[in-house]
């Protein structure tokens, strides 16, 4: 049995945090299975294959060709070649696709935090949200994003191998967005 899991009346994938974070891990690598992914969240790799299938069958992301009989490895979409793209302007691309449908699951997934934030311990409810505008360069934008990058990278380790984790640690979502404002923002 296939569970439908599409809006009836718009025929859309919902937004789900399992989703987000899978889309988040097919950002960051080239390829991963279900067994991968479960690893580094810390879901169960059935669920990971579910919604891994879930959003395949969304075109959100496809199979990549295996390394072995057993593995199915997921990645994102292919970029069409360049032709395809020229001959399609008005259509929104795969990748435009991704990026909205992974922005609404982390806006969900924060409202959520928000909703319930007072149902967490003690300890775990505040967050670290900020937002502030930057007058940068181009280059200086991209220096920031690596900065943050790098940051990060610092906790990867946790998401492969569980026993680098702290006892106390729990999945915690990073998200951050540079994007040069238009001029009728500011």
């Amino acid at each position: 049995m296939t569970e439908d899991l599409t809006e009836p009346a718009t025929g859309a994938l919902p937004r789900h945090p399992v989703r987000t974070a899978l889309l988040g891990l097919l950002t960051e690598t080239a390829a991963l299975t279900s067994t991968e992914a479960a690893a580094r969240l810390g879901y169960s790799s059935g669920l990971c294959s579910f919604h891994l299938r879930q959003l395949a069958r969304h075109g959100l992301i496809e199979e990549a060709p295996a390394t072995d009989a057993r593995a199915r490895p997921w990645r994102l979409p292919q970029a069409p070649q360049q032709s395809q793209q020229s001959q399609l302007p008005h259509q929104a691309t795969g990748e435009d696709e991704f990026g909205e449908l992974a922005r609404g699951l982390e806006d969900q997934s924060y409202q959520r935090w928000l909703a319930h934030r007072d149902q967490a311990p003690a300890d775990w409810r505040q967050d670290e949200a900020f937002s502030t505008v930057l007058y940068l360069t181009p280059a200086e934008l991209a220096a920031v994003g690596e900065a943050v990058r790098q940051v990060l990278a610092r906790y990867r380790d946790r998401e492969t191998d569980p026993a680098h984790r702290p006892a106390d640690a729990r999945p915690v979502a990073a998200v951050a967005r540079l994007f040069p404002l238009l001029p009728d923002e500011r």
